[in-house]
């Protein structure tokens, strides 16, 4: 909860850099460029201020948050993982939060809530992690590398990570892991 909150701060704090303008000034322009819907609000943004779709679906979220113009956009990042992590699923999200704890510290990324799942990404996604199945974890990775470890399996060409690792349990989360996901990040910078 906290990490997620933490990132998508230093995201806001990364678009105001790019954009060179306040948070503030950019929702002022989001509100007059009399576009309401988020995939128009998503593409303005990206067109006027040259911002990655992951920057500005975020931008987008936040200033829909700021002008109550939409509940459902603006949910809190707690929100956006309680719903990810609910009822039968609850118990999986020990794993998420250790995840999210080790990729933290590798540096900046951009995290982009997906119906039932988080994709982070820098430059191009590297991860998505999130609950497949009421008792199963799965980490997506993408990576053009071998990747030598018995828990992570390749996947077919053409879908959304090159491999995936499915978890059951935060202690699965451990120094060869994450360091697989170093590599991926570093691959995607």
């Amino acid at each position: 909860m906290a990490d997620l909150d933490k990132a998508v701060a230093t995201q806001l704090a990364n678009i105001e850099k790019k954009a060179g303008k306040s948070l503030a000034q950019l929702s002022a322009a989001i509100a007059k460029s009399g576009k309401t819907k988020h995939g128009e609000i998503r593409a303005w943004v990206m067109e006027h201020y040259g911002l990655g779709h992951g920057d500005a679906n975020t931008l987008t979220h936040h200033a829909l948050k700021s002008d109550g113009a939409s509940q459902a956009a603006g949910a809190s990042a707690d929100d956006v993982l309680s719903e990810i992590y609910a009822c039968k699923k609850a118990h999986l999200r020990s794993i998420h939060e250790k995840l999210m704890a080790a990729i933290a510290r590798f540096g900046e990324f951009e995290i982009a809530p997906k119906k039932g799942y988080l994709a982070l990404r820098r430059k191009k996604q590297f991860a998505m992690l999130g609950p497949k199945t009421n008792e199963r974890f799965e980490l997506g990775l993408n990576l053009k590398d071998d990747i030598n470890d018995p828990r992570i399996k390749r996947q077919a060409p053409g879908g959304m990570c090159q491999y995936i690792a499915s978890l059951a349990g935060a202690d699965e989360v451990d120094a060869k892991l994450v360091a697989i996901i170093k590599r991926a990040y570093d691959a995607a910078g």
